[in-house]
């Protein structure tokens, strides 16, 4: 019996034991700081989505937690991305619709606005949701919520530099880094003396603007590039979109790009594939982008510049330079969302893979619990069924295998597919355009990926997403 008991308690111990050395070895040269006492539960850098949910957590099961933010609470999404850019898109949908109209047994309307009242809305939905986010909502939940820049001194302290001058110096047993990510700037020559705005800049500097920018070209063919790309257009720009790409939003199957370009195009985006930005120049009081195509220059001249070749994860500044905690595009984990050092952890768009705002909150619950409760157990983070939508007209939302995933895997699958065109609702509604495409495991059921592009495909998979995570079938 003795000897059953300890097959079955070795391998605990031993991997126990590893465990221990590795840690070790790990705090070693950080020994003689280590404190005897911790001020704090959880220290957690950044107010972002990653943040504001770590937090949340730690403060729900009564830990002293501290949260810190240099700039806005509530990060890139209500600040700079999700919430700024469905308003705008809602906008952008409106007039198409009031252009539209006889679609509808209506009058075609020309719509008539202000884009500074159009600008204007933006900054008040961004006001209206602040307060979910606010310094007061979570100071009222039980966290303490520092305004300034964070500095990770060693695996258990943390210096604030105040924004109001001060400073103050945290020990915490545990560390989440939700540093979030900023625009990626691409180092074409001329491009700040003409001038750009990214992503994130954007919403401050036409807010300032009488009339919708008139020539607008967009750099990037993502998601992000898209959705901005198909609002300006319908708000009365002259969009050129440049993509570097064979087509536009590359990671989703070709037939679905094709849509996603004939869906620009019909509102008047000139799209650009296959074209590399070169330069920036000023013709006299002109600005010019110069691209290239085949081999050959091509001039695009533009009153405005928009960036958005995608994001980059905000690595430097905090710390972790000196702690020699391992960064590439991200910061490097494991599955469990632990650094080098397992007592620091890190979330959301400076940890990957995704860059989405529900994945910084899904990974804040594996961190903060795993930070708050490994030591009795610890969950690894599970991306088996991540969902995501672009949000350009007709949606495209997506879990899971696609086709082009699948067959750089060598899964095999079969295809189920419904063509919109064909379901009552969407008839009734004028949308009857776009498809459900379903991959399943061969001879089986099991769903492996949902496509869907047409009107609220991004409502239409959470279906899907449920189905998935609990292994429902197709059938």
């Amino acid at each position: 019996l003795g000897s059953f008991v300890l097959l079955g308690v070795f391998p605990w111990l031993a991997r126990k034991g590893v465990e221990a050395m590795q840690k070790r070895k790990i705090y070693a040269r950080w020994r003689a700081v280590r404190p005897n006492t911790f001020d704090r539960n959880l220290v957690v850098i950044g107010a972002g989505a990653g943040g504001l949910v770590s937090a949340y957590i730690a403060a729900a099961v009564k830990a002293k937690v501290t949260l810190i933010e240099v700039h806005k609470m509530g990060g890139d999404c209500l600040n700079y991305g999700c919430v700024p850019s469905k308003a705008l898109i809602k906008s952008a949908k409106l007039a198409h619709q009031m252009r539209h109209a006889r679609r509808y047994g209506l009058h075609d309307a020309a719509p008539s606005f202000s884009f500074r009242a159009v600008m204007q809305r933006i900054h008040d939905v961004i006001a209206a949701i602040e307060p979910h986010d606010s310094v007061e909502r979570y100071t009222g939940l039980g966290v303490e919520v520092l305004q300034g820049y964070a500095k990770i001194i060693n695996p258990w302290t943390v210096e604030v530099a105040l924004n109001d001058g001060g400073k103050q110096v945290l020990t915490t047993r545990n560390i989440v880094i939700a540093a979030g990510a900023r625009p990626f700037v691409p180092p074409l020559p001329g491009l700040d003396d003409v001038g750009y705005v990214t992503s994130d800049t954007l919403w401050d500097t036409f807010a300032r603007l009488n009339e919708v920018p008139r020539r607008l070209v967009v750099l990037g063919g993502g998601p992000i590039g898209c959705e901005l790309a198909q609002s300006f257009a319908r708000l009365g720009s002259q969009v050129t979109q440049v993509e570097m790409a064979p087509r536009i939003m590359m990671r989703e199957d070709e037939e679905v790009s094709a849509l996603a370009r004939d869906a620009l195009t019909a509102d008047g985006v000139q799209v650009l594939t296959g074209h590399k930005a070169l330069r920036c120049e000023r013709d006299g009081d002109t600005k010019v982008l110069v691209v290239e195509h085949n081999g050959a220059e091509k001039r695009i001249a533009f009153d405005e510049l928009l960036c958005a070749v995608g994001r980059t994860a905000r690595l430097t500044g905090y710390g972790l330079e000196e702690l020699g905690i391992p960064t590439q595009k991200t910061v490097e984990t494991n599955e469990y969302l632990q650094t080098i050092y397992p007592n620091i952890y890190a979330a959301g768009d400076v940890a990957g893979p995704f860059q989405f705002t529900h994945v910084a909150a899904h990974q804040a619950w594996y961190a903060a619990v795993n930070a708050l409760f490994g030591g009795f157990k610890k969950f690894k983070a599970d991306y088996s069924v991540i969902p995501w939508a672009t949000f350009i007209d007709p949606e495209v939302a997506r879990v899971g295998l696609n086709e082009q995933d699948a067959k750089e895997r060598n899964i095999a699958y079969e295809v189920t597919k419904y063509g919109i065109d064909d379901l009552d609702r969407a008839i009734a509604d004028s949308e009857a355009h776009g498809f459900v495409k379903v991959l399943t495991v061969p001879g089986k059921d099991t769903i492996l990926g949902v496509t869907i592009v047409g009107t609220h495909a991004g409502d239409l998979l959470a279906e899907y997403v449920l189905a998935m995570k609990h292994g429902l079938g197709l059938n």
